[in-house]
C-alpha cells in the first residue's frame, strides 16, 4: 500500500513537471492570450443589449448571463439536465432510505431537538437577510453578475442552515421532505423547458417562423418575448430562466443535503434489507 502511494505521488510530480515544460515550450501557443479580442467575443459583448439593433440583440446588460440563456442556452439546459441526472442517482442511490420516518413516529418541537437556543435564535435572525439576497441575486442576474444557479446555491445555503440547526427530524416535519425537495427540483427542470420553447409555441399560435431558446424577435424570427415589463427591463425569458433555475438549484441540493444527513441507522436498515421501496 504505501508503495502505491509513493508511486501515485511521483507519478503527479512528474506529470505536472512535464505538463510546466510543455508549456515553456511554447505547447499552449506563442500568443497568450490573444492580443485583441476575439470576434466572437465582440460580438457577444456588443449584442448583449443593443436597442438600435432589436433584431440581434438579447436586450441584457449582463454579458454572461446573455451567452448562458441565449447565445448558448441549449448547452446551459444539457448542463441543467445533467445536474439533474447527478441527483436522480443520489436518490437511486438512496432508494428505499425515508429520512421522515423517525419524525412521522413522534411529534417532535423545536425545543426537543436541534442546536442551543442562541443559534436557533440567530438563524431566525439572518434567514430573511439571507433569503432577501437569494431572491435579489436570482431576479436581477439579467441585469447584474449574479443568476438562478447563484441564487439557488444562496438559498441552498438557507435550508443546510435549517436541516442543520433545527435538526434533520424537526425540518421534515415542516414539510422540507425528500418528496417535496425533488418534485420541486422537477418543477424548476419542467419551467426551464417550457420556458425554451415559449417563443417557440407563440410563433406557431401566430403562423410565423421562431425557433426553441429564442428570446428577442429576429429579422426572420417576428416573435419574442417582451424585454420590457411596465418599464422594467426583463430582458425576455432570461428572467424566467433565472427564477426557475434558482427552484431547481436551490431544491436539488437540499435534496441531497436531506440524503446526506439521515441517520445512519436507517441506512443501514434499508441496506439490510428491512425496508424497500
Amino acid at each position: 500500500m504505501k508503495y502505491e502511494r509513493a508511486l501515485i505521488a511521483v507519478a503527479i510530480v512528474v506529470f505536472i513537471l512535464v505538463l510546466s515544460y510543455a508549456v515553456t515550450l511554447g505547447a499552449m501557443g506563442s500568443t497568450l492570450p490573444p492580443r485583441d479580442l476575439r470576434l466572437l467575443a465582440k460580438l457577444y459583448l456588443w449584442l448583449a443589449i443593443n436597442p438600435w439593433t432589436r433584431n440581434l440583440t438579447v436586450m441584457s446588460p449582463e454579458a454572461v448571463t446573455s451567452i448562458v440563456w441565449d447565445f448558448r442556452g441549449l448547452d446551459t439546459f444539457f448542463e441543467t439536465a445533467v445536474l439533474y441526472l447527478a441527483i436522480i442517482g443520489t436518490v437511486a442511490i438512496y432508494r428505499g432510505v425515508y429520512a421522515s420516518s423517525k419524525s412521522r413516529e413522534v411529534p417532535i418541537s423545536e425545543d426537543e431537538v436541534g442546536m442551543s437556543p442562541i443559534a436557533k435564535s440567530v438563524t431566525k435572525i439572518t434567514l430573511p437577510i439571507v433569503i432577501a439576497v437569494a431572491v435579489a441575486i436570482a431576479l436581477h442576474g439579467h441585469l447584474t453578475p449574479g443568476g438562478g444557479f447563484q441564487g439557488g446555491s444562496t438559498a441552498a445555503v438557507i435550508l443546510l442552515l435549517v436541516l442543520v440547526v433545527f435538526s434533520l427530524q424537526y425540518s421534515i416535519r415542516m414539510g422540507i421532505t425528500k418528496g417535496s425537495t425533488l418534485a420541486l427540483r422537477s418543477a424548476g427542470l419542467l419551467g426551464i423547458a417550457v420556458t425554451s420553447i415559449l417563443v417557440l409555441i407563440l410563433g406557431l399560435l401566430v403562423g410565423c417562423q421562431s425557433f426553441i431558446f429564442q428570446n428577442q424577435p429576429k429579422a426572420y424570427a417576428p416573435v419574442g418575448v417582451p424585454a420590457f415589463l411596465d418599464g422594467m427591463l426583463v430582458s425576455g425569458t432570461l428572467i424566467l430562466f433565472n427564477i426557475f433555475e434558482c427552484l431547481a438549484v436551490a431544491a436539488g441540493l437540499t435534496l441531497t443535503f436531506i440524503l446526506v444527513l439521515t441517520h445512519e441507522e436507517e441506512i443501514r436498515s434499508v441496506m439490510k434489507g428491512d425496508r424497500h421501496e
